[in-house]
């Protein structure tokens, strides 16, 4: 876990510094295992972020704007009963561990000035938020845990509301921060020569994530494989550099990130065995943590939130694409159904040659310079029989081409409208969105296989507005329902129509002024910019866009939300810019 006790140490210290003696004004919990707790301190508004699940845990100042659920869990009302205007005094690390201490000054239920505390452990699966009154020691009361502890649960530490706080059993590790040489010494002797030295130090100090030890490996050793004995004093005097650091709270923020640009690590510290990645650095550990997860996050908690959709599309898209292989392969056999044509013929044509009984018969096939073609029999029937036997099969085969062309058709229709809505949900942002995908997928028939979902009132479609550079305004549709609205409601016929040619994608709008029919060149580039990165298409180069008038743009009768078709258009390429359309992006939905 690269959120470590280093890692708490420097939030911590941003926390006191920054919110010390601030007031909490608003608290909110998103997600089952995350908190936000909303400060104003020296004319200034902060936000805690406090996570503590198993995929993506921490605690830091932070900038994100995470929605506020409509309805507030059981625990956090019981946060907002006790902390609701209270006043941070302090921030602190109880021990190098992965806990910490946020201790409030507040009013009890008789006015009276009281203080409290929210203990967060940051533990893995293992952790969880505490609150609890009086001074933080051994003694202090719970009155509240997120995730209660009982003794069927653990028979060493309980969490329960009403007993004592006590802080996880100790393990034994030393503080990397008061150590010594001949401390360091005295482990290093006492450990396998041949062991990890990576393993070693997180073995032995407390606190420490595996990609600070890497890195501290790296550097004494230029290998973050390195054993004890391969490192040798390098590794004391890497360590001792690093513990110092620590003590007087230096640090490097800094971020390593993949050619790919997705993230990959990151540290307080500058890491250097990842180069020749790039590395960024930032200005406080707060906004460091920020950056990491700010694309991670968002996609897990997406992910959960559509977890049903997410289910529901993958098993229509297996479906769908199990049931199209076995009409291809059927239809690959209906190929068959000229032979039987053939056959057919050649029965008729020799059929004073033929008599019952045959099983087969050598025939000269008349459309081939005579060439005998060797056709099976069916000793029970007729000459005669046997070719209407033939001529039926042709007859089948001939209309099971036509009737499957049409379902491979239409399949491949279904297909294209489960990918939109994947496409729409994989850039959906906000439960507002998703209830949205939701409301459509019961629309279009698929509400039977969503647990305990019932239809909501309709509310106005989800349409994002841009503005190019040349002040021209462009409206985005964020899902198959809000493009019928756009492209069929909003817009007007003379308005430029865009869509990414050939994917599933946002329909984009570009409106013309009163008077105006040919935009600039440069507002087209931006549209079509737009719609590129609102595709399934928004990483890739040289993405096609068509472009038409809004006139031209007609629906088919009984089709899929979002489903057009068009005849008269003219197709741009650009290379999508993320930056860029976000800085035309304005605030609020149309």
């Amino acid at each position: 876990m690269a959120f470590d006790a280093c890692m708490l140490s420097y939030v911590v210290g941003e926390i006191e510094e920054s919110i010390s003696g601030g007031r909490l004004d608003r608290i909110f919990q998103p997600e089952r295992d995350e908190i936000v707790l909303s400060f104003h301190a020296n004319g200034k508004d902060f936000r805690i972020l406090i996570n503590v699940g198993s995929s993506t845990p921490r605690m830091n100042l932070t900038s994100f704007k995470i929605e506020n659920p409509a309805s507030p869990p059981m625990f956090c009302m019981q946060m907002r009963k006790h902390f609701s205007g209270a006043r941070l005094i302090g921030a602190r690390l109880p021990s190098f561990d992965r806990i910490a201490f946020l201790e409030f000054e507040c009013r009890d239920e008789m006015g009276f000035r009281a203080r409290k505390n929210i203990i967060v452990e940051i533990m893995g699966r293992y952790g969880n938020v505490v609150l609890t009154e009086g001074e933080v020691t051994e003694n202090s009361k719970i009155i509240g845990v997120l995730k209660p502890i009982d003794f069927s649960a653990s028979k060493i530490r309980q969490l329960i509301p009403g007993m004592t706080y006590t802080l996880p059993q100790d393990q034994g590790k030393l503080d990397p921060r008061s150590i010594t040489p001949d401390v360091f010494n005295a482990a290093a002797r006492a450990a396998d020569p041949d062991s990890n030295a990576e393993k070693f130090l997180t073995r032995t100090f407390s606190g420490i994530a595996s990609v600070n030890a890497r890195e501290i490996v790296y550097r004494a050793s230029g290998s973050v494989s390195a054993s004890v004995g391969e490192c040798g004093n390098p590794l004391r005097d890497e360590f001792l550099r690093f513990s110092e650091k620590l003590s007087k709270g230096e640090k490097k923020p800094s971020l390593v990130t993949g050619e790919d640009g997705l993230p990959v690590a990151y540290s307080f510290m500058e890491l250097t065995q990842y180069a020749p990645l790039e590395c960024e650095r930032f200005d406080s550990v707060s906004a460091l943590i920020d950056a990491f997860f700010e694309r991670r996050a968002k996609e897990e908690r997406m992910r959960r939130r559509a977890s049903d959709i997410l289910r529901i599309l993958g098993n229509a898209k297996a479906r769908i694409e199990k049931k199209t292989a076995l009409q291809r392969e059927e239809l690959e056999r209906c190929e068959d159904g000229e032979k039987y044509r053939l056959w057919g013929d050649l029965i008729t044509a020799n059929i004073y040659a033929l008599k019952r009984g045959m099983t087969s018969a050598s025939l000269p096939n008349y459309c081939d310079n005579g060439e005998p073609v060797e056709v099976p029999l069916s000793e029970r029937l007729t000459p005669a029989q046997n070719a209407q036997f033939y001529y039926k099969k042709y007859a089948k085969s001939k209309t099971a081409k036509v009737k499957l062309a049409e379902q491979i058709k239409k399949d491949a229709d279904e297909l294209s409208y489960v990918e939109s809505v994947l496409d729409a949900l994989s850039r959906a942002g906000s439960e507002a969105e998703l209830s949205e995908i939701r409301a459509e997928l019961y629309e279009s028939g698929y509400a039977s296989r969503m647990k305990n979902y019932s239809p909501k009132k309709k509310t106005a479609p989800l349409i994002i507005r841009y503005e190019t550079e040349d002040g021209h305004t462009v409206l985005c549709g964020k899902n198959n329902v809000a493009n019928d609205a756009l492209t069929f409601r909003t817009a007007s016929k003379r308005d430029l129509w865009f869509h990414v040619k050939g994917y599933p994608g946002s329909h984009v709008i570009l409106v013309l002024d009163d008077g105006e029919d040919t935009p600039p060149d440069g507002a087209v580039t931006d549209a079509a910019l737009i719609a590129a990165h609102n595709s399934k298409l928004s990483e890739s180069a040289q993405v096609p866009v068509d472009v038409t008038r809004v006139k031209e743009i007609k629906k088919p009768a009984g089709a899929k939300p979002g489903f057009v078709i068009y005849h008269t258009n003219r197709t741009v390429f650009v290379d999508p810019d993320p930056g860029k359309v976000r800085s035309m992006e304005r605030t609020g939905k149309q």
